[in-house]
């Protein structure tokens, strides 16, 4: 926008005074109320025909500018008014005289700020963010640059709701090769650096590394790597505070350490604890706080060979800059996410013709273009997190076409592209499409970088992934098992992808019917993501859950009963109780209860199981359906079974309406009032309803299909209870004569 706009008719842009990732900032009059404001224009994403980015743009904008819009608090910016002018989205705020943490520390040549200030601004920001958490809003994105400290002296926090529309929209960078969508990775939470799940808690890490910058003059990871940064957020305790500076009062030092504490819980409990440790510690006194044990003081810091501390799967990663040194924007020639140096193309004979190909020169594309088409692909895995695949496909098909014209069909961002329609087929349930360009990703991929490089890797461990769904399971295994020997050879056994595709293998194995090897496996990867990544990381309940299910295949159900109740347990204090994975645990742990002969318990659990989905996803939410799906068959199985037939058909009416006639799940109830009504003597009406499972599979999954067979089976076993004999061994005949052909198929 220029100097000379006059956005909504209302307020004039004067000159700017920012300008950042996500777009720039400018003095402006407020020309309804005759005011100075601050308007945010948001960066532009895309070309104008890019309907579906600027749908999900413009969605996100306002739910978010809402909520920013909501927040009246002291500590917080306030937001007046946002909208859209000429394309362009914008936010309109007070204009605050004052400079933010970044600033003054830059004012200050990276000196720390005066002890008195600096726990006067964390006492300022822990009261605003008590006021936000408890509203239900987190931030996600705290670091000095979004901290204002005001002439007057009051401290306020800015752009909240905008910190994660930039997230999930996608302007964040991304660290190249770690698939971590991210902000400045300086003053990440251990949570957020390994994909888990973030809350209140995380802000406090956040506000603990600006903290610790502000007083000591870097923060506690200030490495010129970003991927060691990430990992010493991950792994390494930050020395304390006063080993840098001896004059800091001892009772912010420890708060500070409490702060970055690795694990949400061993934080203070919210913001709201924390400035009432400030508060004391301020007056002289000490809190009567729990014991937490002595901070191990960690080794300094090796600024200069920073890769030598890292884990020998970390070493070939590359990163950022370092906290005080330039921002990203002011690099020359800075292109997140881009190689930005192909400048040849390949022409399109191949090794079948005989001739090697040949490298013809491809004209260099603008640094803009490449800065557009970034955004845009960055947009189309956005659209993916947000569930929305058939839009996240069409971006990528027209990102990957672009491209390919800009920069040849074996350009590292093009086949980025092609990788992430694959994805999207993959998600949306064309399996063998997706299967077709995972492969040709990889062949490039293999050309280009060679066949042992991660990313030539990945798309050969999805296109496995894809042959398992196609229930091509041998092939899958036979592709999982090159993949594994290849990243255990190149990046050792302990890397998280070789233990992602160790779990891959392990899951593959159970659906060749190889359940010992299974449990074995997905056993072993448990032990190393419990060491790698802890206990209660998703990725180790993922495996454990996996060995729980093997264990249930293997009728050893004590064990896999106690292996689902680990990883509820986890997940409630990872995740909250009301997390779906957590819910989804509790239901296994019901299976087991039920396996083992304990329905009072099953039954109980599945009540309480049932409220929870309600109070989650409502009453017809199919996991909600599921789960009284249990109270019946437990119902039945302590022999209640006009209450069992009572709700399987109150389950089956909804599912029916919700799910549709011939969903799995509707057919599922249906077998179960049926099993009920038999139990009741009422045969007549259970071969009604087995009949209508039977026709239905039948039709849906051929005659041949073991569900269609069993379904059969039951009918046939109804009219053995109605006397009706010639007509049960008649069907008893040709159910084993469809068993005997599916036996003798090839296949």
């Amino acid at each position: 926008m220029a100097d000379t706009t006059l956005v909504q008719s209302r307020y004039r842009l004067l000159e700017r005074i920012g300008r950042g990732g996500m777009g720039e900032v400018w003095r402006a009059q407020d020309e309804s109320l005759g005011r100075h404001v601050a308007v945010k224009c948001l960066k532009p994403m895309g070309s104008q025909h890019d309907q579906s980015l600027t749908r999900v743009l413009r969605e996100r904008f306002r739910r978010e500018a809402r909520v920013a819009a909501s927040l009246q608090h002291r500590g917080v910016t306030v937001v007046h008014d946002f909208g859209e002018h000429e394309g362009v989205l914008y936010l309109v705020m007070e204009l605050l005289d004052g400079r933010n943490l970044s600033q003054l520390l830059d004012d200050n040549k990276q000196s720390p700020l005066p002890v008195a200030d600096v726990v006067d601004i964390a006492e300022q920001v822990a009261d605003a963010l008590g006021y936000t958490h408890r509203q239900g809003i987190v931030h996600r994105d705290l670091k000095p640059a979004n901290i204002m400290r005001l002439t007057d002296g009051t401290v306020k926090i800015c752009d909240f709701g905008i910190a994660r529309l930039g997230h999930d929209i996608g302007f964040s960078s991304r660290l190249t090769g770690t698939g971590i969508a991210m902000g400045t990775p300086h003053y990440m939470s251990p949570e957020q650096i390994s994909g888990g799940q973030v809350d209140h808690r995380s802000d406090l890490y956040s506000l603990g590394c600006v903290l610790y910058e502000i007083a000591t003059g870097a923060p506690p990871f200030d490495l010129d790597d970003a991927w060691a940064v990430l990992v010493g957020h991950r792994d390494t305790q930050p020395r304390p505070l006063r080993t840098h500076r001896a004059e800091l009062p001892g009772f912010f030092d420890r708060v500070v350490l409490e702060l970055l504490a690795k694990t949400p819980e061993e934080r203070p409990a919210d913001a709201g604890d924390l400035r009432h440790r400030i508060a004391i510690g301020r007056t002289g006194e000490q809190p009567h706080l729990p014991p937490t044990g002595p901070v191990p003081l960690a080794p300094p810091v090796p600024v200069t060979h920073p890769a030598q501390r890292l884990p020998h799967w970390a070493l070939k990663m590359t990163g950022g800059h370092p906290a005080a040194g330039p921002r990203p924007e002011t690099v020359p020639g800075h292109f997140t996410g881009l190689t930005g140096e192909w400048t040849t193309g390949t022409d399109p004979r191949t090794p079948a013709d005989g001739l090697p190909p040949v490298r013809t020169e491809r004209p260099t594309p603008s640094p803009e273009l490449l800065s557009v088409l970034a955004d845009r692909h960055s947009a189309g895995l956005s659209l993916g997190r947000l569930g929305r695949w058939e839009e996240a496909g069409e971006v990528h098909r027209a990102v990957a076409a672009e491209r390919e014209h800009a920069l040849g069909p074996d350009h590292p961002d093009t086949l980025a592209s092609r990788y992430e329609i694959g994805f999207s087929l993959s998600r949306t349930g064309r399996a063998a499409d997706a299967l077709r360009e995972f492969g040709r990703v990889a062949k490039g991929r293999e050309r280009v970088l060679g066949p042992d490089h991660p990313d030539t890797l990945a798309a050969r461990q999805e296109s496995a992934y894809v042959l398992g769904r196609l229930a091509r399971h041998f092939e899958a295994h036979q592709v999982y098992a090159e993949v594994l020997a290849s990243r255990e050879r190149t990046m050792g056994p302990g890397h998280p992808d070789t233990l992602r595709c160790r779990h891959n293998l392990a899951f593959n194995l159970g659906r060749l019917g190889r359940l010992e090897d299974s449990y074995q496996m997905a056993r072993e990867v448990v032990a190393a993501r419990t060491r790698l990544l802890g206990a209660d990381h998703p990725d180790t309940l993922v495996t454990l859950y996996e060995v729980a299910y093997t264990l249930g295949r293997l009728g050893r159900w004590a064990e896999a009963l106690q292996a689902y109740r680990e990883v509820a347990r986890s997940r409630t204090r990872s995740l909250g109780a009301d997390h779906p994975e957590t819910l989804a645990a509790r239901y296994e742990v019901g299976i087991g209860l039920g396996r083992l002969g304990r329905s009072t318990e099953a039954l109980e659990l599945y009540r309480t199981l049932v409220a929870d989905r309600t109070r989650a996803g409502g009453p017809e939410d199919p996991e909600t359906l599921r789960a009284r799906h249990g109270v019946g068959v437990n119902l039945g199985r302590l022999a209640r079974w006009e209450e069992a037939v009572a709700e399987a058909r109150e389950v089956c009416a909804i599912r029916e309406r919700v799910l549709g006639a011939d969903h799995a799940d509707t057919l599922v109830s249906h077998r179960e009032v049926a099993v009920g009504l038999g139990w009741l003597g009422r045969w007549s009406e259970a071969l009604t309803a087995y009949r209508t499972v039977a026709e239905a599979r039948d039709r849906l999954l051929g005659a041949g299909h073991p569900d269609a067979l069993a379904a059969r089976n039951d009918e046939a076993h109804c009219l053995e209870q109605l006397g009706r004999g010639p007509e049960a061994v008649e069907l008893y005949r040709q159910v084993a004569a469809l068993r005997r052909n599916r036996q003798m198929s090839p296949g």
